[in-house]
């Protein structure tokens, strides 16, 4: 018992045919046909395998295994990004892939926010989220860190001098305020750095003429007054601060009015009159020499796969590329950097190209078949219409035709379906053949040879059946026997035999050409082949709308989307099926 164990495990220890599913063969769980297990002669019994018990034949014994249900079966349709991918057989190069691909997608981000930095320069400088422009209500997000100053350098973003000096002159008379000076100088200094900055407009320089018109908007709300510049001098006035604490005073400066000051920047321009851009350098170190050995890599690996393809050959096959070089529109490079995360394996991205290439195709069958139909039925109207029809007729026949290789598909098909409709399928129908020929001749006789007072007899009715059916079973039996010959001679691959039948398809063709040509049979041909084909433009197109191409849609959602867990869970046996059971031969 011990040594039947023992030789059992070592047999299934053995390495099992390779298959493209993952069969396993202890859970039955399987996504399709293992390869090996269905050859040539065995297709036919398909779904016998499926839906059968299977039984793993050893040298030892045999094992029966798990009746597959329908979840296995359902397996079969499931969609594409169900289905598991192989892992390659080059782990470090995946694992490369795999680097590369997060390199790009975190470079991708890198560029999203290097677009977006200088419109979005002010909410990383305050980090305050707006929701609704129109109301005063502000989300701060103080636990974003203050990113300014160390990505300003890098978009040639300098403070501006003229609103700087306002800040540092505020700052400078918030501490003699504070310290409870007058600071009547540097009250005035400020008020007068304010009208300078109303009427220099500083924010030009970075675009931000509203900011401006905020500040006085402000001012003047504060101060009641229609004029911004009195307004300031009135805030800063003796009368205002004798009944306002500063105390007071300054919170509304610090948080009405500087924050806004203090969003303005000057940008350097470079030697080509555009802004400066240091993102390149950057780019260019760290993220583009990577991509552009990766891009290498790929080309030699696909040379050393295809080895008479060209470097130039290579790299053209990988145009999606292209982005991740370019110095310019940077955000096409969210093309290779979705394909890079679909071929190694981190983000699915099936299910959204489904869906999008599912919605494109629905709103664009319908036109598409049209087109693609009425050229297909135009073009054939040509041909017919065309009296060069007879001499293309004429040239299927074997010696004008073109042939990929040497064998002749047509002669070949007729030699290998003679023999299996006059060996194969005629002799199984004899029991019907003789039913429909007997009946016929009884018929016959009834109505040609018995007279009509004799047929009421039970007796010479018997006696007609009897022969009837004896006359269609020799005649059936004559011609199976001269189908089986007949297949049985054609089965034989003779050469004599070969020319024959390629003369038969030729003299076919060319007597066809012949007689439309000769006789009146080629016009009316013509106009019957072209009105028929204009009768299906006008009936079956016209039947073609959106509804009909959202039904196969809908057809297609039940063949793709997964069945309820009970209908998974419900299986399918031999004894619901009613066919018997096979087994599985394994041999080491």
């Amino acid at each position: 018992m011990s040594s039947t164990l023992r030789q059992n495990a070592q047999e299934l220890s053995e390495p099992w045919p390779e298959c493209s599913c993952g069969f396993d063969p202890f859970s039955g769980s399987c996504s399709g046909i293992p390869a090996g297990v269905v050859g040539d002669g065995e297709s036919s019994a398909l779904n016998a395998l499926l839906l059968e018990p299977v039984t793993l034949r050893l040298r030892s014994g045999a094992i029966p295994l798990p009746t597959l249900g329908q979840s296995t079966l359902f397996s079969m349709v499931r969609p594409r990004w169900h289905l598991r991918s192989s892992a390659g057989s080059n782990r470090l190069g995946h694992r490369w892939d795999q680097f590369v691909a997060l390199w790009a997608a975190f470079n991708l981000l890198w560029v999203c926010f290097d677009i977006t930095y200088v419109p979005l320069r002010t909410f990383w400088l305050q980090r305050n989220l707006y929701p609704l422009p129109s109301a005063p209500l502000v989300l701060r997000l103080g636990f974003l860190p203050d990113i300014t100053p160390h990505y300003d350098p890098v978009k040639g973003i300098e403070a501006h001098r003229e609103t700087q000096a306002y800040l540092d002159a505020f700052d400078q008379m918030d501490r003699a305020l504070l310290a409870g000076s007058s600071a009547s100088d540097l009250r005035r200094r400020q008020v007068a750095l304010t009208d300078q900055m109303i009427d220099d407009n500083p924010f030009l320089a970075s675009g931000g003429s509203g900011t401006l018109e905020k500040i006085k908007n402000r001012l003047r709300e504060r101060a009641d007054q229609d004029s911004a510049k009195q307004s300031a001098e009135q805030l800063l006035g003796d009368d205002w601060l004798s009944r306002q604490p500063w105390s007071e005073e300054r919170r509304f400066w610090q948080q009405q009015v500087l924050p806004l000051v203090a969003t303005n920047y000057w940008r350097s321009i470079d030697e080509n009159g555009r802004p400066t851009d240091n993102f390149w350098r950057f780019d260019l170190l760290l993220f583009q020499s990577v991509f552009l050995a990766d891009i290498l890599l790929r080309a030699a690996r696909l040379r050393r796969r295809l080895p008479g393809l060209s470097w130039g050959e290579a790299l053209l096959r990988r145009w999606t590329d292209l982005p991740l070089l370019m110095p310019f529109w940077r955000w096409l490079r969210l093309i290779p950097v979705v394909e890079r995360l679909q071929t190694s394996g981190l983000v699915n991205m099936e299910p959204l190209r489904a869906v999008v290439s599912r919605a494109v195709v629905a709103l664009l069958a319908v036109e598409l078949f049209e087109v693609l139909a009425l050229q297909l039925m135009d073009g054939a109207q040509g041909l017919i219409r065309s009296p060069q029809w007879p001499q293309r007729i004429r040239r299927l026949r074997s010696h004008q035709s073109v042939s990929i290789n040497d064998e002749r598909e047509l002669v070949e098909l007729m030699r290998i379906w003679g023999p299996l409709l006059l060996s194969d399928v005629g002799p199984r129908l004899a029991p019907q053949l003789q039913a429909v020929l007997a009946h016929a001749l009884q018929q016959t006789l009834q109505s040609m040879v018995v007279p009509p007072g004799l047929r009421q007899l039970q007796l010479l009715m018997q006696v007609e059946q009897q022969l009837t059916q004896q006359l269609a079973s020799g005649m059936v039996d004559s011609m199976m026997e001269l189908s089986r010959g007949a297949g049985s001679r054609l089965q034989r691959r003779d050469n004599r035999q070969i020319d024959l039948l390629r003369d038969c398809v030729d003299r076919f063709w060319d007597e066809l050409a012949q007689a439309l040509e000769s006789g009146p049979v080629l016009e009316r041909s013509q106009q019957l082949v072209c009105a028929l084909l204009e009768e299906l433009k006008l009936t079956y197109l016209a039947q073609i709308n959106r509804t009909g191409i959202d039904a196969l849609i809908r057809e297609l959602d039940q063949l793709t989307v997964p069945p309820s867990t009970a209908a998974q869970d419900q299986p399918i046996g031999a004894e619901a099926s009613g066919l018997p059971s096979r087994s599985r031969d394994q041999s080491p």
